[in-house]
C-alpha cells in the first residue's frame, strides 16, 4: 500500500478524496444540500421516465429521447454522488485504485453518452421543424432506437478507451486527489508515468465528442432558426421556439460547465472553481434536466393535469 509523502518507486494501491474537507465547519450543511439534491434529482428523472412511460401522448421520439436522458442523468448522478455523500463524515476518505479507475469510466461513459444524446435530440428537433410532414416517417421508432444505443455504445468506448490509458499509468505517490471523484485531470497529475499519450487521447476524445456534437447541434439549430423565420403567425413561431428552448438551456449548461473544467487552464487558484463547475456538470444538471423539460412544455403539464385527475378523481 503506497502512500508517500513524495514520489518513489511504491505503487499506491489506494487514493485519498478531499472532497469538501475544506470547509469542516458545513461538513452537515453541504451533506444535507447535497443529500436532497440526489433525492430530487433521482425522483424527478424517475417520475418524468414514469409519466412518458404511461401517456401514450407522450409516445413520440422528441419525449423517447427525453426519458432516455432522465435514464442517464440518473446513472450519472449515481456514478460520483453516493460516494461523495458517504465521504462526508468519514476521517479518512479512501477509494481504491480499481474503484477509482471504474468510477472514472462509468463516470465518462455516461457523459460521453449524453454528449451523443443531446446531438440526436438535436437533429430530432431539427426533422420535426424542418421537415414535419415526413417526421414521424423519418424519426422512426427503430431509427430512434438506433441513435439511443448508437449514443451509449459510442460513449462507453470512447470512456473504454481512456481506461486502458489509465491502466497503464503508474503511481508512486502522493495519493491525494483533491476533488470528490476521480476525474481524469486530478489522475494525470498524480502520475509519475508518462502521460502525453493519454493526454492526446484524451484531446482526440474531446474533440470527436465534444466538438462533433457541438457542431451537429449548431448545424441542427441553424436550420431550425432559418425554418422558424419563414413561420408566418407569431403564434406558430412562438411554439417551434418553445420546443427547442429547454434543449437549448441544457445543451448550454453541460457543455459550458465541462468547458470551463477540461479546456480552461488550471492552477492552484483554480482547484475550488473546478469543483463549483463540476458540481454543476455532475449533480446541479441531471437535477435541473426534469424542470426545464417539464416547467415550459405544456405537453407534459397537460400529461400531469390527466393524470392528476386519474389519480384523485
Amino acid at each position: 500500500m503506497a502512500i508517500a509523502e513524495g514520489r518513489n518507486n511504491t505503487s499506491v494501491t489506494r487514493f485519498i478524496l478531499l472532497g469538501f474537507s475544506d470547509f469542516p465547519k458545513l461538513t452537515a450543511v453541504l451533506f444535507s444540500i447535497f443529500l436532497v439534491i440526489y433525492l430530487m434529482t433521482i425522483s424527478w428523472n424517475l417520475g418524468l421516465i414514469t409519466l412518458i412511460k404511461m401517456d401514450s401522448h407522450l409516445h413520440t421520439p422528441m419525449y423517447f429521447f427525453l426519458s432516455k436522458l432522465a435514464f442517464l442523468d440518473i446513472c450519472y448522478v449515481s456514478s460520483t454522488a453516493p460516494k461523495m455523500l458517504s465521504d462526508f463524515f468519514k476521517e479518512h476518505k479512501y477509494i481504491s485504485f480499481l474503484g477509482c479507475t471504474m468510477q472514472y469510466f462509468f463516470f465518462s461513459g455516461f457523459a460521453l453518452s449524453e454528449c451523443c444524446l443531446l446531438a440526436a435530440m438535436a437533429y430530432d428537433r431539427f426533422a420535426a421543424i424542418c421537415n414535419p410532414l415526413l417526421y414521424t416517417t423519418v424519426m422512426s421508432p427503430a431509427l430512434c432506437l438506433q441513435m439511443m444505443v448508437g449514443s451509449c455504445i459510442t460513449g462507453f468506448f470512447g470512456s473504454f478507451i481512456q481506461l486502458c490509458g489509465i491502466l497503464q499509468l503508474r503511481f508512486c505517490g502522493p495519493n491525494v486527489i483533491n476533488h470528490f471523484f476521480c476525474d481524469m485531470p486530478q489522475l494525470l497529475i498524480l502520475s509519475c508515468s508518462d502521460t502525453f499519450f493519454l493526454q492526446i487521447i484524451t484531446s482526440v476524445l474531446t474533440v470527436i465528442f465534444g466538438l462533433a456534437s457541438v457542431l451537429v447541434i449548431i448545424t441542427s439549430y441553424g436550420y431550425i432558426v432559418a425554418a422558424i423565420l419563414k413561420i408566418t403567425s407569431a403564434e406558430g413561431r412562438s411554439k417551434a421556439f418553445n420546443t427547442c428552448a429547454s434543449h437549448l438551456t441544457t445543451v448550454t449548461l453541460f457543455f459550458g460547465s465541462g468547458t470551463f473544467v477540461y479546456l480552461c487552464p488550471s492552477s492552484n487558484d483554480s482547484v475550488s472553481q473546478n469543483k463549483l463547475a463540476s458540481l454543476v456538470y455532475t449533480v446541479g444538471i441531471p437535477m435541473l434536466n426534469p424542470l426545464i423539460y417539464s416547467l415550459r412544455n405544456k405537453e407534459i403539464k397537460d400529461a400531469l393535469n390527466r393524470w392528476k385527475k386519474i389519480m384523485f378523481s
